[in-house]
C-alpha cells in the first residue's frame, strides 16, 4: 500500500443508518465519506438523503464509522441543492449533490488535502470508498482517469477506468500526482464512465452571507489542521509529507512545507467578501510577472485567499523554455503580500495578529527569488521609502503599513479603485417562436468575458427566473471591497418596460419574529448597484455620428431635460394632440447635445415606443423615462422632478446615485417617502457607444445580408 492510499484510507469514513455503524453486515449502510476538518466530513447529499427529513433536518443523527471501526454519531449540516420538502427527498438528486455532516468531538481525526486549484484534467485519479459490492463491506480502492467535464457550468466530472461502485459515493476522487482531493464519487455516468462533483462546487455554500462564513471556517479548520499535523509528524505522516514524495524532479522552490505553511496564515486573515476581491489581486500579479499583456481568457471563481494561489501555478515566460527564475514563488509571495495589504485596509483587530506573523513569514524567506521582487514585497508590506536626506526608512517588521514610496514606484497592492468588471446581460431578438438567446459577460477595461448563455433561449416569462443566478454569479466576480459592478443589460427595444431593476438576486431576510431585515444582498438590483439599459438594435450596427456626439456631450454636461413626447407635460401621455416620430425626431434632432429625453409613461409600445425610436435615431445615449406608469395624472410634476435631478447630476455619470437614492426610497415596505413617490419605476437608458466597441462593420454587397 501506497503512503498516498494509506493516508487516503484513514480519512475515508462509511455513513450508516442511525444504529448501524456496528452493524458489520451493512444492511443499514448509506454511502461514503471523508474529513475534510476535524470534526466536518464531507458526502453526497443522496446519501444522507436515505435518512428522510429528520436526518436531513439535523434532528436525527447518523452514524459516521471511521478506519479504526469507531463510530460517532453525526448531524447533516447542510446540503446542496436543498431539497424542496426534506420530508420527501428526490429520488435523483441534482447537482451539486454535496452534504457537510457536523461529528462533534472527531478531533483526533486524518483529514484529506482539499485541492487548492480548479480540477485539472485530464488527471490521473484514484477512487475510495466503501462498498458491499463482493457481498462483504469493506474499504475499496482503484485507478482512473478524471477526462473532462459535464454540463454547461462544468458542474460533474466524467471519469474512466474503475468506475465508482454501490456504496462508494460520497467518497473522495484523489488527483494521485499532486496528492489532492478533486472530487467527490456521484455514482455511475453513462456506458463505462463514472461521475464525480468537482470540489469546487463547494464554493456554492458561499452564495449567502451564513454560507460564506460556514465555508470560511471550514477551509480555516482544514489549513490550520494540516500545518499541525505536519508540525506534529513531520513529513512522515502529514499530506505534506505526501506531496513531498510526489514532486517531480526539478521542480520549483513553491514547496509543499511553503505551502502548507503559507496557507495556514493566509487562513487566519479576514477571507474574501467576493470572487472578485481574489481575481483583481491574481490579475494584477500575473500583470506583473508575465510583463506582457495580459489576457486572462478563463474566469474562475474563488471564495478563499487559498485559491488565489492555485491560480499562480505554471507561470511561464511565454516562449516555451523553461523560466530563468521561479516565477511561481515569485508570484506567489508577491501574491500573499497583497492579500496583507487589502486585509490590512480592512482595519479590524482581530487581523493585527495574524498579519504580523504573515508579514514576518514573507520578508523572512531565504528561498532564491530576484532583488527587485523581495524589495516590492518589503514595499508593500513595510511601506518603505528613499527618502533624499538619508537611507530608506522602514516601519518596524512585523506590521504591514500602505504607504507610497516617495522615489520607487511601486504599483499599491490594495483593492482597486473601482470594481474589478462589470456585468454585461445581452438579450437578443426573438430569431424562433417566442425564445430569447441570452449571454452574461464581464465587462472589464480591456476584455470581454462570457460566463454563460443560452442560444435557443428562453421565452419572456422565464427571463427573471433564468437569469438571476446567472447574473449573481457574474456580480460576485465584478465585486471588490465596497466597490460594486454595475449591470449594463443590452436588450430588444420591446423589452424596454421591463422591470429590471426590482429584481433580487437573493431572497428578502426575515428575523424569526417575521420582521424584514435589511440586508444589502438581499435588495433589489436597482437599490444596491447601478442597473442600466442599452439598446440591442444599435449595437449591431456602426455607430452613427449623432450618437457618439451626443455621448460626448452628456459625458461633459451640464445635463438639460427635455420631453421625449412634446405634449406629455402638458396633456399627458394619453392626452390629444400627439406629436408623430418624424416631428419628434426633427425635435429632438435640435435638441443640445447634453439634452436628455424623458418620458412620463412607458417606452416598449404605443406613443412612447415611437418617441424613443426617434430619440435613438437622433442619437440620444441617455434618456429616463417610467416603465409602469398607467392611469397617473402627474405627468408634469414627473417631467419637472426629473428636470431638476438631472440639472443637479450635471453630467450622466451623476445620475447614477440620484436614481438610486431614488428607487430605495420609494420603495420602502413601511414608510416609502411621499416626496419621491413620483420615481417609481423610474429606468434609464445609458448607452455608451464605446465600451464594449463596437463590432467592426463588415461590407456586403447590396441585397439581402447573409
Amino acid at each position: 500500500m501506497s503512503a498516498l492510499e494509506g493516508t487516503v484510507r484513514r480519512a475515508v469514513v462509511r455513513i450508516s443508518a442511525p444504529g448501524g455503524g456496528y452493524d458489520p453486515s451493512g444492511d443499514r449502510f448509506w454511502g461514503s465519506g471523508f474529513f475534510i476538518a476535524p470534526g466536518w466530513v464531507l458526502t453526497c447529499a443522496h446519501v444522507v438523503g436515505n435518512g428522510g427529513g429528520g436526518v436531513l433536518g439535523g434532528e436525527t443523527a447518523i452514524d459516521v464509522t471511521d478506519w479504526r471501526e469507531h463510530t460517532a454519531p453525526g448531524r447533516v449540516a447542510l446540503v446542496l441543492p436543498a431539497p424542496g420538502d426534506p420530508g420527501r427527498p428526490p429520488r435523483r438528486w441534482g447537482l451539486p449533490d454535496l452534504a457537510l455532516v457536523e461529528v462533534p468531538g472527531a478531533e483526533d481525526v486524518e483529514c484529506l488535502w482539499l485541492s487548492d486549484r480548479s480540477a485539472v484534467v485530464p488527471a490521473r485519479i484514484s477512487l475510495h470508498g466503501w462498498s458491499r459490492e463482493t457481498g462483504e463491506l469493506a474499504l475499496r480502492f482503484g485507478m482512473g482517469l478524471a477526462t473532462g467535464s459535464d454540463g454547461s457550468d462544468g458542474s460533474a466530472m466524467l471519469l474512466r477506468g474503475e468506475i465508482p461502485v454501490a456504496g462508494s459515493s460520497g467518497g473522495p476522487v484523489v488527483d494521485v500526482a499532486r496528492g489532492a482531493v478533486i472530487g467527490v464519487c456521484k455514482g455511475r455516468g453513462q456506458d463505462t464512465a463514472g461521475l464525480a462533483v468537482p470540489v469546487t462546487a463547494l464554493r456554492r455554500v458561499a452564495n449567502d452571507r451564513p454560507g460564506r462564513d460556514r465555508l470560511h471556517s471550514l477551509v480555516t479548520a482544514h489549513d490550520l489542521h494540516h500545518l499541525r499535523r505536519y508540525r506534529t509528524v513531520g513529513t512522515g505522516g502529514s499530506w505534506t509529507g505526501v506531496q513531498h514524495a510526489l514532486r517531480p524532479p526539478g521542480a520549483g522552490a513553491f514547496s509543499p512545507v511553503l505551502r502548507t505553511h503559507l496557507f495556514a496564515r493566509l487562513a487566519e486573515l479576514t477571507q474574501p467578501a467576493t470572487p472578485g476581491e481574489v481575481m483583481a489581486l491574481v490579475d494584477a500579479v500575473k500583470r506583473r510577472m508575465i510583463q506582457d499583456p495580459y489576457q486572462p481568457g478563463t474566469e474562475h471563481d474563488p471564495r478563499t485567499w487559498r485559491e488565489g494561489v492555485g491560480l499562480l501555478y505554471d507561470l511561464r515566460d511565454g516562449d516555451g523554455r523553461a523560466p530563468e527564475r521561479d516565477l511561481e514563488l515569485e508570484a506567489v509571495l508577491l501574491y500573499a503580500a497583497r492579500v496583507a495589504a487589502a486585509v490590512s485596509l480592512l482595519g479590524r483587530p482581530e487581523d493585527e495578529k495574524p498579519l504580523r506573523e504573515l508579514s514576518g513569514w514573507l520578508t523572512g524567506r531565504e528561498e532564491p527569488i530576484q532583488p527587485v521582487i523581495r524589495e516590492e514585497i518589503a514595499q508593500i508590506l513595510h511601506g518603505g521609502a528613499d527618502r533624499p536626506d538619508g537611507p530608506r526608512a522602514l516601519t518596524p517588521p512585523g506590521t504591514v503599513e500602505l504607504r507610497k514610496p516617495a522615489r520607487r514606484k511601486v504599483e499599491p497592492a490594495v483593492p482597486a479603485v473601482r470594481a474589478r468588471a462589470d456585468v454585461l446581460v445581452e438579450i437578443d431578438p426573438l430569431l424562433y417562436g417566442d425564445s430569447y438567446p441570452w449571454r452574461v459577460k464581464l465587462l472589464r477595461e480591456d476584455d470581454l468575458v462570457t460566463l454563460r448563455g443560452d442560444d435557443r433561449g428562453v421565452p419572456r416569462a422565464r427571463l427573471r427566473e433564468t437569469l438571476l443566478e446567472p447574473i449573481a454569479e457574474a456580480v460576485r466576480q465584478g465585486d471588490v471591497g465596497e466597490h460594486l459592478a454595475a449591470v449594463e443589460v443590452v436588450l430588444p427595444r420591446e423589452l424596454f418596460d421591463e422591470p429590471l431593476d426590482s429584481w433580487r438576486l437573493s431572497p428578502p431576510c426575515t428575523a424569526e419574529d417575521g420582521t424584514p431585515l435589511l440586508d444589502p444582498d438581499t435588495l433589489p438590483l436597482g437599490q444596491r448597484r447601478v442597473v442600466v439599459l442599452r439598446d440591442r438594435w444599435r449595437r449591431d450596427h456602426p455607430a452613427i455620428p449623432e450618437w457618439r456626439r451626443r455621448w460626448n456631450g452628456t459625458s461633459r454636461g451640464p445635463l438639460s431635460a427635455v420631453p421625449l413626447r412634446r405634449e406629455a407635460p402638458e396633456r399627458g401621455h394619453d392626452g390629444p394632440g400627439r406629436e408623430s416620430g418624424h416631428l419628434a425626431y426633427g425635435r429632438l434632432s435640435d435638441a443640445d447635445d447634453a439634452a436628455v429625453p424623458v418620458y412620463c409613461g412607458p417606452v416598449a409600445s404605443g406613443p412612447g415606443a415611437t418617441a424613443m425610436e426617434a430619440a435613438l435615431a437622433a442619437g440620444h445615449a441617455v434618456v429616463i423615462w417610467r416603465r409602469c406608469a398607467t392611469g397617473h395624472a402627474d405627468c408634469a410634476d414627473f417631467h419637472r422632478h426629473v428636470s431638476h435631478l438631472v440639472s443637479q447630476a450635471g453630467t450622466a455619470a451623476g445620475l447614477h446615485r440620484r436614481i438610486r437614492n431614488l428607487r430605495i426610497r420609494c420603495d420602502d415596505p413601511g414608510h416609502p417617502d411621499p416626496d419621491a413617490l413620483w420615481a417609481r419605476s423610474i429606468a434609464l437608458l445609458f448607452d455608451s457607444p464605446d465600451h464594449p466597441p463596437l463590432p467592426d462593420a463588415a461590407l456586403h454587397a447590396p441585397g439581402v445580408r447573409p
